[in-house]
C-alpha cells in the first residue's frame, strides 16, 4: 500500500515535497529526478525555487522529464521542452545539459524511446519520480490499457486527455494527437515515486489508483506494485478514499525516525 499523506494545500504539499527534496540532494548532490509537468507539481517546483533561492544548490542535480508531445517544435511554448526550461531548469538554476526531455521530433522517433531509456540507465537510475494524475488515471501520458511492463514509447493521446490539456493550447484541435512518454516500467524502476493530486476532480483517479484493483484500465494503479510510493493530495483529491481515517491516523503518528518521503 502507497503512503497517503493528506494536506491542506497545494503550498503545503509543493513545501513537503521539496523539503524531501533538499534532504536527498543533501546526500546526493547529483541525484536524478524524474520530472513531471502540467499544473500538478507546480507547487513543488516553486518551494525548491524558494530554497535555491535562499541558498539550496541544485546545479549538479540531473532530471529526466516523463514525455514529450510527437510533432510539435521544441520551441513552441508548449513543448515539454519548453515548459521544463521555464519552470524547472531556470528557476532551480540547474544545467540545461543536465536535464532531459524525450526527443518528439517525427524524423527519428522509431528509436526515440529506446535512446531515452539508454539515457536513463546511464544516469544510473531516477531517484525519486513527480508524478502527476490525469482525470482518467494516467501517469505520464500512459493512457488506460498501457501495460505494466512497458518502456519509453509513443503513445495515441484519448479525447479526455486532449480535452484536459486544450487549456494550454488555443484549443484541442491545436493538442498533438502522439506523444512519447516513459512506460508504466520505466516509472516504476525509479527508487522513489510521488504522486501528487489536488482538487475533487482528481478524486475519483485518486481512490482507484490508491485503493482499486491493479488493472492497465487505471494505469495510475502500478503505483501499488512499488515499495516506496507515496500519494500527497489534498482534501478535496482524498475525499474518495475508502481508508482516509487509517491514512490521517498513519501520518499524524509517523515514528519519529522515519522521515516524510525520503
Amino acid at each position: 500500500m502507497a503512503e497517503v499523506i493528506v494536506v491542506g494545500s497545494r503550498e503545503a504539499a509543493g513545501a513537503l515535497v521539496a523539503e524531501a527534496i533538499e534532504r536527498l540532494v543533501t546526500g546526493r548532490p547529483d541525484a536524478v529526478l524524474g520530472l513531471a509537468t502540467g499544473d500538478t507539481p507546480l507547487p513543488v517546483y516553486r518551494a525548491l525555487a524558494e530554497r535555491v533561492a535562499v541558498g539550496l544548490d541544485l546545479s549538479a542535480v540531473r532530471g529526466f522529464a516523463l514525455d514529450e508531445y510527437v510533432g510539435i517544435p521544441v520551441t513552441h511554448p508548449e513543448s515539454y521542452h519548453s515548459v521544463i526550461d521555464r519552470e524547472v531548469v531556470r528557476p532551480l538554476r540547474l544545467n540545461p545539459a543536465s536535464v532531459h526531455v524525450p526527443d518528439g521530433r517525427p524524423l527519428g522517433i522509431e528509436t526515440a524511446g529506446e535512446r531515452y531509456e539508454d539515457a536513463i540507465l546511464a544516469a544510473g537510475g531516477v531517484d525519486l519520480q513527480i508524478l502527476g494524475v490525469g482525470t482518467d488515471g494516467h501517469i505520464g501520458f500512459n493512457e488506460p490499457g498501457s501495460s505494466f511492463a512497458s518502456l519509453t514509447r509513443v503513445k495515441t493521446l484519448t479525447k479526455q486527455t486532449r480535452e484536459d490539456n486544450a487549456r494550454f493550447f488555443d484549443s484541442v484541435d491545436d493538442v498533438p494527437i502522439h506523444s512519447i512518454t516513459q512506460g508504466l516500467g520505466t516509472i516504476l524502476r525509479a527508487r522513489r515515486l510521488v504522486l501528487l493530486a489536488f482538487g475533487a476532480a482528481k478524486a475519483h483517479a485518486v481512490a482507484a489508483a490508491v485503493e482499486g484493483p491493479l488493472t492497465a484500465s487505471v494505469p495510475a494503479s502500478a503505483i501499488q506494485l512499488h515499495p516506496r510510493a507515496t500519494v500527497v493530495v489534498d482534501e478535496e483529491a482524498a475525499s474518495m478514499l475508502t481508508e482516509l481515517d487509517y491514512y490521517l491516523d498513519a501520518f499524524a503518528n509517523k515514528p519519529t525516525w522515519d522521515p516524510v518521503i525520503i
